[in-house]
């Protein structure tokens, strides 16, 4: 069974269709307030949830729970960001004339869940309803699953009209299909949005300009930087709170720069259409030391939250094509990124899920290595990529795929613990865009239901699209022995002890007849230097978690630790 359905004519909660249906709540069959959850994800005046509300009569429940930050070791920048957008919001909201019920962190009362200060609230107001918008996440949708039996009010989930596909129209899309590519997907959302189409056909006669994106950027370009944002009373508040309250989180809070409002967000969208969207599409795949964002918007996380619209600005970027202030190849490249890959991954996750989490084709086992939490490596490139990754809470997808995705890769590394630590490091990684990216598109552990192929490289790769290998104190163009780049013996190593399962791909034959016409000393040295590098690696040692009660004197504490049922993970981000 898919995602849960509910019905507004009844208490009951029934699955079927991975969907939701659309239910009439504006028939007020009692004049009792119903409670407006709103989450964290879901910052947009238009939401479903609130479309449907009566300012007059309903009360908009936003809550900041400790569930939500603990889950995974969430980055204390990521936090910061969700919560001080989330207070801004709230004021957004009052202003508009909404009732507003805001429960913070530290609220004594605070019973830290969702399930507990959901129930909190209809006690409060006596309401006779709770509606809420179509979470992002598996786990709460499982969540409210179980409300409208545990409440006994009617328990109204509306779907999520800020994305461009619904899960229904994913599955209707991939249903049949032999193979599902987000290629393929991408020319039909560009033909259902009509971006950058001329009457039938593609713009510029083709539908991708990838091969065109491939530039490495050197260190004498005009790098423009990331519109900041000095932080308000409200937002400091929050950076307070959040220091004390996840003090051993991974992560530097300071300094915090992110737009925490709809205003401060458009501001930064405005910024980086006009400074570094005409060269986004020539260096999107390059890496440089020193340089953090290149190119990049640095809006995915705006985006994520609900404080920018998806089509929106996407169509702002085709204007800017349209008016020749940017290249073909560089609105192309970022329309893809949005409305194909943010839109696909979404469309696998509800597609597969629960359980998708849960996959692991290639069988990697090794726990991850202790340096993604503390950056103390020798390799240049991850070293660099941690480091950024803890004092920004962000890394570019580049460096998110071919750096820490592609090691954990090659190394052999436990998918669910690269998930894991994706999910928690960036403060644009919710769940359903996060894991598709790493399970499917990184770790290859969903078995090419997402990617074609592997995305495992040498360190060729990294040198031929970074400056890192110039600073670093292994040799890159050594496959093997004392100082040869480690990446080089974990590639062939990580081909050779796969093969039974990658072998056939037909994208891999030419790599396989490469490692075929090596001699078996060649193979044998290559086995010998990944092993040893392997051994000597540091796994990380997940710290205790700290006491519940830290969080308040609710009542709730025994469903904070809840998690969604699995369905038996089977061979199908």
């Amino acid at each position: 069974m898919k995602r849960s359905q509910i019905s507004s004519r009844t208490v009951a909660v029934t699955r079927s269709n991975n969907s939701y249906q659309s239910p009439q709540p504006k028939v007020k069959s009692n004049m009792r307030p119903r409670i407006i959850l709103v989450l964290g994800d879901q910052l947009t005046p238009g939401m479903s949830s609130l479309a449907i509300a009566d300012k007059d009569r309903d009360i908009v429940l936003i809550v900041e729970v400790q569930e939500e930050t603990r889950y995974v070791p969430h980055h204390k920048k990521k936090v910061a960001f969700i919560l001080a957008a989330m207070r801004h919001f709230a004021e957004e909201l009052r202003r508009d004339g909404w009732t507003i019920d805001y429960v913070t962190l530290d609220d004594p009362s605070n019973t830290g869940s969702f399930t507990g200060e959901v129930g909190r609230a209809i006690g409060r107001h006596d309401a006779g309803a709770v509606i809420v918008t179509e979470p992002g996440e598996w786990r709460i949708v499982d969540m409210i699953g179980g409300w409208a039996n545990s409440f006994g009010v009617p328990v109204h989930v509306q779907s999520d009209q800020r994305f461009l596909c619904t899960s229904t129209a994913f599955a209707d899309w991939a249903r049949g299909r032999k193979q599902l590519r987000m290629e393929y997907f991408y020319r039909y959302m560009r033909q259902k949005s009509g971006l950058l189409m001329s009457g039938d056909t593609p713009e510029g006669g083709q539908w991708n300009y990838d091969a065109e994106n491939r530039k490495p950027a050197g260190a004498n370009l005009f790098m423009p930087k990331p519109r900041r944002v000095e932080p308000d009373a409200t937002t400091r508040a929050v950076l307070h709170l959040v220091g004390e309250r996840l003090e051993g989180h991974f992560g530097d809070l300071q300094p915090f720069w992110f737009a925490v409002t709809r205003a401060d967000a458009e501001l930064a969208r405005d910024t980086f259409l006009a400074e570094a969207l005409p060269h986004f599409g020539d260096y999107q795949d390059a890496m440089l030391k020193d340089e953090k964002f290149l190119y990049h918007s640095i809006l995915s996380l705006y985006l994520n939250v609900g404080l920018l619209d998806p089509l929106d600005l996407c169509r702002r970027v085709e204007a800017a094509y349209r008016s020749g202030r940017v290249p073909l190849n560089a609105a192309e490249g970022f329309i893809r990124q949005v409305i194909g890959w943010r839109e696909f991954v979404r469309g696998i996750y509800w597609l597969r899920m629960p359980g998708y989490t849960d996959l692991n084709f290639l069988g990697a086992n090794r726990p991850l290595p202790e340096f993604y939490w503390t950056g103390e490596t020798d390799m240049a490139c991850l070293k660099a990529a941690v480091d950024q990754t803890r004092e920004e809470a962000y890394a570019h997808h580049i460096q998110r795929l071919m750096l820490t995705g592609n090691f954990a890769l090659i190394a052999g590394i436990d998918p669910k613990a690269v998930h894991e630590w994706y999910l928690a490091v960036y403060a644009d990684a919710f769940e359903w865009v996060e894991a598709p990216n790493t399970l499917g598109m990184s770790q290859f552990a969903d078995g090419g239901l997402l990617g074609s192929k592997p995305y495992a490289s040498s360190g060729n790769y990294i040198n031929k699209m970074s400056n890192y290998c110039r600073s670093c104190r292994y040799d890159v163009k050594a496959r093997t022995g004392e100082g040869a780049c480690p990446l080089n013996a974990l590639y062939w190593d990580f081909l050779d002890r796969n093969a039974s399962k990658l072998k056939g791909n037909p994208r891999l034959a030419q790599i396989y007849a490469t490692w075929s016409k090596m001699s078996e000393a060649d193979r044998a040295a290559v086995r010998l230097s990944a092993n040893r590098f392997l051994m000597t690696l540091k796994p990380w040692r997940q710290p205790s978690a700290p006491p519940p009660q830290t969080v308040g004197t609710g009542s709730d504490q025994s469903n904070t630790s809840r998690r969604p049922r699995r369905a038996p993970t089977s061979s199908a981000t």
